[in-house]
């Protein structure tokens, strides 16, 4: 059955190739050299095929040229260049059958991404290459293929080139370097990875009990068809990556072929890639939000220093970084009023990143922050400030924390030291306006629904309440579990889900980051009481229970995917966790609402990972995590210095965030 499939899916091939190019215009004919190893092992016999991934969802990949590898290796694809400079190509490498047979039909198959980041003279396909594929294009994957819409799909072909170097099939630079590198044990996983896939390779034999078929069976998804070959299995890896974790590291063992490699088995294979830009510009990050391209906008509480002990001052930059984790031209970006942001960062309908003013400083800094916590800066998409130099000032802007935008262009702030919200109509703050929440005390996290409602946490009175789009007092919530709440976000069905940190007092009014840092102390080495998720159905109505496990420890930023699927942050235990949200197709059968994703003890771990603020997920199903303070915060400058990125780990969200997790790119 495994051979017939093969011949079916080569004649479809040659019928492709045959075909020619379907919409694009061809440029001059282009020559790409490469050689398919395992390791250091030249693999002759493999069929390699360059493709063109298909435009949109479901779309399919176009053949452009095929050839065979010779004893050596090696390979010459001979294809005419799609003019459209976006298009994503991929190599796939088949190598031959059970016994021997010729063609793709074997279980061995390895890939690389050939655009992203300009084709090197001679590109190496073997397993590096492919588990780079496998994770950042997890989500683009699938039975037919590579396809999806830009600019998701085009980012994520970039990201793999942050793992694996096509020109050596080496570790990238991104990867191999601080500070990930020897820093995390990320570069060993994803070693790791790539021996569990060298020991099909090694062994592609088939039949039943071989390290192909091996890899096959763990891999597969419960609920979900038996991957065909390496590749595939590599992506259902990535998609449920604490499935099986221990059998899989043990597969791996057998091919010790790169190193260095994990000396003990995962509790998830998650690969979590660091970013801190130029190295001197991140000191506390708070949160993220993305704009149409995917890029990142990060706040960023206070001015970089190195040193934990020497007092530093509000930080007086905003952070836009390109979706592979690069500073985006002229970043970081001053001005607007600026001053210690904190978890507030949005960007709106029209493409402004907004970024709210708290007022955050290192113990020891000689400046008053009360005249600059009361602000929010604006400013356009190449970074000029579009408020002025003291910031838009409102009433109710008041150490102003979440903040959200809708689709019509209204700006919402929590104002947590006001017990209030500002709208600011249209984008205009002008017209901002100070919309007063009885049922709040300490506003903290906001979002927008799919209905255009707003809704708030309160961090100080375990409540949220939800205003319409107009800020009519629609609803306030208790109950279910609300407690210390602090991030909100909603999903595509218009529900709230509110990340209860149990023990977390805001550092806004009477509170002070002192506080905050105690708490956080005492939740690390004590009880979390409290600690986990709350569900608000969209009439309001909270589920009768909070939602704990799967790796739940100090709750803070919270965000649903383009599943449906729940996705937390926590300020302590260097984890995220993964919850089983409203849409129960995209869980495993029998799960639940709130059932969690990830290991039900540990969650997602990664020493990585520090005290982690915001979470968001970006259009080519990344999830990005601020990494806000250190382990040990100490009050002069407890700053993080990292975003750490969660490689193809979510399914897609659209860009910008306008309401609800959208229905998938």
């Amino acid at each position: 059955m495994r051979r017939r499939r093969g011949v079916l899916l080569t004649a479809a091939l040659l019928a492709q190739l045959a075909a020619g190019p379907s919409h694009a215009t061809a440029a001059a004919p282009t020559g790409q050299c490469g050689v398919v190893r395992s390791g250091d092992t030249p693999l002759g016999g493999a069929e390699v095929t360059l493709y063109q991934a298909g435009d949109g969802a479901g779309a399919a990949p176009r053949v452009l040229a095929r050839t065979r590898s010779a004893r050596d290796g090696r390979f010459v694809l001979d294809y005419r260049r799609p003019e459209d400079p976006r298009a994503v190509l991929y190599v796939l490498a088949g190598l031959p059958g059970p016994g021997g047979a010729r063609g793709a039909g074997g279980p061995a198959v390895l890939a690389a991404v050939l655009s992203g980041a300009g084709a090197p003279p001679e590109l190496v396909v073997n397993e590096r290459t492919t588990v780079a594929v496998a994770y950042a294009l997890a989500r683009f994957t699938g039975p037919d293929g590579v396809a999806g819409p830009d600019p998701g799909l085009r980012n994520a072909a970039a990201v793999a080139h942050n793992l694996a170097d096509t020109g050596t099939g080496g570790i990238a630079a991104p990867l191999a370097a601080p500070p990930n590198g020897a820093l995390t044990s990320t570069l060993a996983e994803f070693n790791t990875l790539a021996d569990l896939l060298a020991a099909c390779v090694d062994g592609a034999g088939g039949g039943v009990g071989d390290p192909c078929d091996r890899l096959l069976d763990l891999a597969r998804r419960p609920g979900r068809e038996r991957p065909r070959d390496t590749l595939r299995a590599a992506v259902d890896i990535a998609h449920d990556p604490g499935h099986n974790a221990a059998e899989l590291f043990a597969l791996a063992a057998t091919a010790p072929r790169y190193r260095p490699a994990l000396p003990a088995a995962p509790e998830a294979w998650t690969v979590a890639l660091r970013y801190d830009g130029n190295g001197h510009e991140l000191d506390g990050p708070g949160n993220i939000a993305f704009d149409a391209d995917g890029n990142a906008w990060v706040s960023n509480n206070y001015r970089y220093g190195a040193d934990p002990t020497v007092p530093v001052c509000g930080g007086d930059t905003v952070l836009k970084f390109t979706p592979d984790g690069r500073d985006a031209p002229g970043a970081p970006y001053r001005g607007g009023g600026l001053y210690g942001a904190g978890f507030g960062v949005t960007v709106d309908a029209r493409g402004s990143a907004w970024v709210a003013n708290f007022g955050f400083q290192g113990h020891g800094c000689p400046i008053d922050p009360a005249p600059l916590e009361r602000s929010l800066s604006q400013f356009a998409p190449d970074g000029t400030p579009l408020a002025p130099p003291e910031g838009w000032r409102a009433d109710g802007i008041v150490q102003p924390q979440g903040l959200a935008a809708d689709r019509s262009g209204t700006v919402w702030a929590a104002g947590c030291g006001a017990d209030s919200v500002t709208r600011v109509p249209d984008g205009d703050a002008t017209r901002a306006r100070e919309v007063p929440t009885p049922a709040l005390h300490k506003p903290f996290g906001a979002a927008v629904d799919p209905a255009g409602r707003l809704w708030v946490s309160g961090n100080g009175s375990d409540s949220v309440q939800v205003l319409g789009p107009d800020d009519t007092l629609e609803r306030a919530v208790t109950g279910g579990g609300l407690r210390r709440p602090l991030g909100i976000a909603t999903d595509s069905r218009g529900n709230a889900w509110v990340a209860n940190s149990g023990i977390l007092p805001v550092p806004c009014g009477d509170t002070t980051a002192g506080d905050l840092a105690d708490a956080a102390v005492a939740g690390d080495t004590g009880p979390r009481p409290g600690a986990s998720v709350t569900l608000i159905r969209s009439d309001g109505t909270p589920a009768p229970e909070p939602f704990t496990g799967g790796g739940l420890f100090l709750p803070w930023g919270v965000a649903v995917d383009g599943e449906d699927t729940v996705w937390i942050a926590n300020f302590g235990g260097r984890r995220v966790a993964r919850l089983c949200g409203i849409d129960l197709t995209a869980c495993p059968p029998g799960f639940t609402t709130g059932q969690p994703l990830s290991p039900p003890d540990t969650g997602y771990p990664s020493d990585g990972l520090e005290r982690n603020t915001g979470l968001r997920i970006d259009p080519s199903g990344n999830v990005w995590l601020a990494n806000n303070w250190r382990t040990l915060p100490l009050q002069t400058n407890p700053g993080g210095h990292e975003l750490v990125v969660l490689v193809g780990a979510a399914a897609p969200v659209p860009a910008p965030g306008l309401g609800g997790a959208a229905a998938r790119p």
